[in-house]
C-alpha cells in the first residue's frame, strides 16, 4: 500500500523515501527510527503521519501507538484532522476519534489499532505516558518537547522488538539534546540506528517558485537559517537584526488604536500607543519611565494617569497588559475607561512573529518613539544559555511590542500566520503540508 501512495501522489524523492523506509529491506535492516528535520513548509509532517499510520496498520493488530505533539490540541489540529479527512486513507481505513480520551481508533477489515494522543508541553508531561506499552511513537515538533517526555515515550516501546520511532521538527540550537544525541551522528549506522532526512521547501512539490520566494522573505537572521535553510544554529547577536531606518515613519495611519504595557516598578515601565491600519501597524507614541535613572518610583495610580495621557484624543479599542501586573490592572480597571486584555506572553513564539512582521514591513515606528528605537539596537540573545533565551536587559519596550503583536495582530487577517493547509487538485495526500 505504501508503494501505491508514494507513486500515485505528487511526492518528492524524500517524501517517497519517507513513505517507503519502514517497508524496504535496504532500510529496515539498517534503521529502527527516522528523523525528518529542516525548513518550514517542506511537506514533512503530514506525509510522516500518513506513513506512520500505514506502517502500523500493515504490521500490527490490536496494538497501541502514540502520536505526540507540543499539545494534544495542536496534534488534533495539525495531524488527526488531516488523517481522518484524507480521501486516500479513507479508502483503506475507517477512523473514529474520541476527543475526551484522545484516542484514535483505526480499522482495516479485521485489523484494529489504537493511537493515543499526547501533549509534551512541559517537564510534568512525561507522567501522562507512564505505564503504557507502545509499538511505535511519532513525535511531531519533537524539538519543542521536554527531554523527559520524549525519553519516557521511547521507554514505552522497549519491550516491543519491532517498534519504530518517528520524529519531525524544525531546527533549534545545535546544543539541543535532540540534535546532539539523535541527529548529529544519525547519518550512517549509529547506536540509535536512525535515518536522518533533511527537508527543504523545494522537497514539497505542491509549492510554486513564487510561494517559496515569498516564504523566504518572511524570515531573517537565526530564523532564516533555521526555517528556510534548515540549519541547527545558535541564536546570537541582536534579536531583531532586520530593524532599520525603513521601519521609521512619520506617516499617521487611519485605524484602530491600542495601548500595550510592560509594567515595572523597580524595572522600567513601557507603554506603546499603536494604530492598526490596513496591513500596517504603527507605534505612534510611547511612554517610558525608568525609576533607576530618575530615582523616582511611581505608583500604580501615577502609571494609570500616564496611560490616560498617552490615550488622550484616541478611541482606545483595548489595553494589553501582562497578566502578572495584577495591582496595576486592578487600578486601571477601577478607572472604568478601558477594555483590558491579558497579554499573550510566549516569548519565543512572540519574537518569531514580531520578526516576520518587521521583515515584511508591516510594523512601523514614529520617530518620536525613541526608547523602543534605542532598545532595538541593544536587545540581544543570551549566548551563554543552552536554550534560546534573551538577555533580560533593554527589553521593556521590546516586551510591550511583543504583547501587542501576539495578542492583537496575530489574530487579524492581514497580520496573522497563513493557514498551514493547501489544497491540491489531484490527491488529499498532496492537499496538506505543515
Amino acid at each position: 500500500m505504501s508503494d501505491e501512495f508514494s507513486e500515485t501522489c505528487p511526492s518528492s524523492e524524500k517524501q517517497k523515501l519517507l513513505f517507503k523506509w519502514a517497508h524496504t529491506k535496504e532500510y529496515c535492516e539498517k534503521y529502527d527510527n527516522i528523523i525528518c528535520d529542516g525548513a518550514v513548509r517542506s511537506g514533512k509532517t503530514v506525509i510522516m503521519a500518513m506513513s506512520f499510520i500505514i506502517w502500523a496498520m500493515r504490521y500490527f493488530d490490536d496494538c497501541s501507538f502514540a502520536i505526540c505533539s507540543k499539545t494534544a490540541s495542536s496534534c488534533e489540529r495539525n495531524i488527526i484532522s488531516v488523517i481522518t479527512s484524507s480521501v486516500d486513507l479513507n479508502c483503506y481505513y475507517s477512523f473514529s476519534y474520541n476527543r475526551t480520551s484522545h484516542v484514535l481508533n483505526v480499522n482495516s477489515g479485521e485489523h484494529h489499532n489504537r493511537f493515543y494522543i499526547f501533549g509534551g508541553k512541559d517537564e510534568a508531561s512525561y507522567m501522562q505516558i507512564q505505564g503504557i506499552t507502545l509499538c511505535g511513537v511519532m513525535f511531531d515538533e519533537a524539538a519543542l518537547m521536554p527531554r523527559s517526555f520524549v525519553e519516557q515515550a521511547v521507554a514505552r516501546t522497549l519491550s516491543e522488538p519491532n517498534a519504530r520511532l518517528w520524529f519531525n521538527c524544525n531546527p533549534a540550537s545545535p546544543s539541543h539534546w535532540l540534535y546532539r544525541e539523535w541527529i548529529k551522528d544519525a547519518d550512517g549506522e549509529n547506536r540509535k540506528r536512525t535515518l536522518h532526512l533533511r527537508f527543504f521547501m523545494e522537497d514539497n512539490p505542491i509549492l510554486t517558485e513564487k510561494e517559496i520566494k515569498k516564504a523566504r522573505t518572511m524570515y531573517s537572521g537565526v530564523f532564516y537559517s533555521r526555517y528556510i535553510k534548515g540549519e541547527w544554529v545558535n541564536a546570537d547577536g541582536l534579536v531583531y537584526p532586520m530593524f532599520s531606518s525603513s521601519h521609521i515613519t512619520d506617516v499617521k495611519p487611519h485605524g484602530e488604536y491600542y495601548i500595550s504595557v510592560d509594567y515595572g516598578t523597580a524595572n522600567p515601565c513601557s507603554m506603546g500607543l499603536w494604530c492598526v491600519g490596513e496591513g500596517t501597524a504603527v507605534r505612534v507614541a510611547e511612554y517610558y519611565h525608568d525609576s533607576r535613572i530618575s530615582r523616582i518610583q511611581k505608583t500604580d495610580e501615577e502609571y494609570c494617569d500616564a496611560l490616560c495621557a498617552l490615550a488622550d484624543g484616541c478611541d482606545i479599542k483595548a489595553v494589553i497588559v501582562d497578566p502578572s501586573a495584577a495591582s496595576f490592572i486592578e487600578a486601571l480597571r477601577k478607572r472604568g475607561r478601558f477594555r483590558i486584555l491579558p497579554a499573550k506572553n510566549k516569548v519565543l513564539d512572540g519574537i518569531r512573529f514580531v520578526s516576520s512582521l518587521l521583515q515584511s514591513g508591516k510594523l512601523k515606528f514614529d520617530p518620536s518613539c525613541k526608547d523602543i528605537i534605542r532598545e532595538f539596537g541593544l536587545y540581544s540573545w543570551d549566548e551563554s544559555q543552552e536554550r534560546d533565551s534573551v538577555i533580560k536587559q533593554f527589553d521593556h519596550a521590546m516586551d510591550d511590542m511583543r504583547y501587542f503583536c501576539s495578542t492583537v495582530l496575530k489574530t487579524r487577517a492581514n497580520f496573522g500566520a497563513k493557514s498551514k493547509s493547501k489544497q491540491h487538485k489531484h490527491s488529499s495526500l498532496g492537499a496538506w503540508e505543515v
